[in-house]
């Protein structure tokens, strides 16, 4: 089934979250080595077409003033020492860098709007359609679809580049809740569509 994905006008971006070094490497190396290599040809195809590919990544500063005790996931990860701005943990995983002309938004909290300028990223280039996915699907991907969707863009949810460390999660979200507001769509599928 064809994805109706407006390239001519170049509307539509595609956002690459938390795909980061510390957050992938809580996964076992098959998983993480199968899903950067299955992003590399959907974001040269994205490239190609004209899409603007936008990575959300996730850092701290130094000293975590942005995390409150009262935050079990973020003072942990305070504990921890990790996704510190500057440190490796927190870099984007080399395997799907950024090209030039790609945009890198930091963000302080889960979602991919929460605490970031992406709004007006994509205000500033008319973009009403997002082609998603991300590391974890029931973290930034979950937090980012019900915030797209409160704000009205058409989204298309990429279950095969997305990963969680429950798959019976994963599983419910993108059978059961994601097509309530989002096309979930296979990486092939989207591919087909961009080429």
């Amino acid at each position: 089934m064809p994805v109706a994905i407006d390239c001519k006008n170049a509307r539509t971006a595609v956002l690459v979250m938390d795909y980061q070094n510390g957050i992938l490497a809580s996964y076992p190396e098959p998983e993480r080595a199968r899903l950067l290599n299955d992003a590399q040809p959907l974001l040269g195809a994205a490239r190609q077409a004209g899409l603007p590919v936008i990575y959300i990544r996730v850092a701290f500063r130094p000293g975590y003033p942005e995390v409150s005790d009262r935050n079990k996931l973020f003072s942990g990860i305070r504990s921890a020492g990790a996704l510190q701005e500057g440190t490796d943990s927190a870099e984007l995983c080399e395997a799907v860098a950024p090209k030039t002309g790609d945009v890198v938004i930091t963000k302080r909290r889960v979602g991919a709007f929460s605490t970031t300028d992406l709004k007006a990223v994509l205000d500033a280039r008319d973009i009403d359609q997002l082609i998603l996915f991300g590391v974890s699907t029931s973290g930034v991907v979950l937090s980012t679809v019900r915030w797209a969707a409160d704000a009205d863009y058409k989204m298309i949810v990429v279950p095969d580049l997305c990963l969680d460390r429950d798959e019976e999660v994963h599983r419910v979200l993108v059978e059961r809740v994601f097509p309530r507001q989002a096309e979930v769509v296979s990486r092939d599928a989207v591919l087909d569509a961009l080429r």
